[in-house]
């Protein structure tokens, strides 16, 4: 296997936990040798990705009530005509959209091995988006026909794995997320920065990253903040990120600092820089920031599930509280919040815990299930021509 193309709706430098998956799988891929195609709406700028061979653009259309979110219109006959003169070895679908069905159909016409991606998780987003809670009760069947005509699906966690088995998915494999442990790591603290936000040596500085929106559930994230300044005004809270809800948020939380995307350095400065991390989100099928923020030296308030229920244990990398418990969501912060001490212990504790966590081993995983589904795709062959 030396060709693989990738079906998606986002890619980089699209700023989302998707496209920052397919990024990082995509980079290991190109370091052992692999010809990359890539099929995806096409991008406001027109360009093509330099490090793919092979690329196919297809008209993108806004997703009304999401901003900054656009999805491909479905080309069935393209991705034929496409696949027909530069043949793939595997297909990985990462985006269940009309593009990906295409992309689905097209694999399967052309006896191509399929492997698709749970990234997203609709139940969720449904809440908060008109149009997708409208189509809420065609999509939740569709989803599973969709992923049962690929080889295996990819989720990020067992727990997920279990729950779609339980819901009729066949053939779900858990292929987890890595992270750069010389990129977020406590080195990268900075005395100059946290100077910069007001803090000083013993103050608690409180960090979010991700999309500032309401299916990542900020306005909880808001009540356990004004719960911790009402306790300690000298506490300081820093959002990284950007979305629809930042302008409401920068006056409910005139106290805060909101310092927009970062990236690179700057991004690992903010983690390592900060103490406690907040992630109130019930959207994630994984949260990369999550192990992003424990490998920077963090302590974690999170809910019991995605990559915090699978990597953090209560009392010892920060505190899980049920899926549905606001309540014990603030609980625990404050818990935290008030006493720096332990919050600082449970962090050292966290970036051990994550230390091991590498891309390399992921694409070492996704190499092996397209494997696999090359060989249910020949023994499908095999079994016709009989």
């Amino acid at each position: 296997m030396s060709r693989i193309a990738f079906v998606s709706e986002t890619w980089a430098p699209e700023i989302n936990g998707v496209a920052h998956t397919l990024t990082q799988i995509a980079n290991e891929l190109l370091e052992r040798g692999f010809e990359l195609q890539l099929v995806r709406p096409r991008p406001v700028d027109r360009q093509n990705d330099p490090h793919v061979v092979k690329e196919l653009q297809v008209l993108a259309i806004p997703i009304p009530d999401y901003e900054g979110v656009r999805m491909g219109v479905p080309a069935p006959l393209k991705l034929i005509r496409f696949w027909k003169a530069h043949r793939p070895d595997a297909v990985y679908i990462a985006t269940e959209g009309p593009l990906g069905l295409s992309a689905l159909f097209a694999a399967n016409h052309l006896g191509l091995p399929v492997v698709s991606g749970f990234h997203t998780n609709f139940d969720q987003y449904s809440e908060h988006y008109i149009l997708l809670k409208m189509l809420r009760p065609f999509v939740r069947p569709f989803l599973k026909r969709f992923h049962n005509k690929s080889a295996i699906t990819l989720v990020p966690t067992s727990s997920q794995a279990n729950a779609l088995k339980a819901k009729g998915y066949k053939n779900t494999k858990v292929m987890g997320r890595g992270l750069d442990p010389k990129r977020f790591t406590p080195a990268f603290r900075s005395d100059a920065l946290r100077g910069r936000w007001g803090a000083a040596e013993d103050d608690l500085v409180v960090l979010y990253v991700g999309r500032l929106a309401a299916e990542k559930n900020v306005p909880l994230m808001v009540n356990a903040l004004q719960a911790l300044h009402g306790k300690d005004p000298s506490i300081k809270a820093v959002f990284v990120g950007d979305g629809p809800m930042r302008k409401e948020l920068e006056q409910t939380l005139s106290w805060a600092e909101f310092a927009g995307f970062q990236e690179g350095d700057a991004l690992a400065s903010y983690y390592a820089s900060a103490d406690l991390f907040l992630f109130p989100s019930r959207s994630e099928t994984f949260g990369n920031v999550v192990t992003e923020a424990m490998a920077s030296g963090l302590a974690c308030v999170a809910l019991d599930y995605a990559a915090a229920g699978e990597l953090i244990t209560s009392g010892q990398e920060g505190l899980l509280v049920d899926y549905s418990d606001d309540k014990g969501f603030i609980d625990a912060s404050l818990t935290l919040g008030q006493d720096l001490e332990r919050t600082r212990k449970m962090g050292k504790a966290a970036k051990e815990r994550v230390n091991q966590m590498t891309w390399s081993s992921i694409c070492d995983q996704f190499v092996d299930y397209l494997h696999q589904a090359q060989e249910v795709s020949d023994a499908r062959t095999q079994f016709s021509n009989v």
